[in-house]
């Protein structure tokens, strides 16, 4: 390659460095929740599924299965609680009442060991 292409290939590529650094930046807040809602929404899609449809557990861990992979999981029949881990953020839902149904907790329950 000639010297003058290995120059323009590489201000290319910087520009396109601050352009996406400039879109971090714009959707830091949105990027900064983003771990959240991994947990989040395993837990809270689980325990609907699992104690408001009363499906099998093996069902509706297939259901909430994603592209980003939980580090922990854990189901608690007796009191009706689901706990997920996804990216460092760890979130619980809990069946409320069959009118209700289940609702994300304030607080994430411990995951055992």
């Amino acid at each position: 390659m000639s010297r003058r292409l290995l120059r323009i290939l590489g201000v290319l590529v910087l520009l396109g460095l601050v352009l996406l650094s400039g879109l971090a930046w714009r959707n830091r807040v949105d990027l900064a929740a983003f771990p959240a809602i991994v947990g989040a929404y395993s837990a809270k899609e689980y325990c609907s599924c699992r104690y408001v449809m009363d499906n099998p557990a093996d069902y509706c861990a297939a259901y909430v299965r994603q592209y980003v992979p939980l580090s922990g999981f854990h189901d608690d029949p007796a009191r009706k609680r689901v706990t997920a881990r996804g990216l460092g953020s760890t979130q619980s839902a809990a069946w409320v009442s069959p009118r209700q149904g289940c609702r994300l907790l304030p607080e994430a329950d411990a995951l055992p060991e």
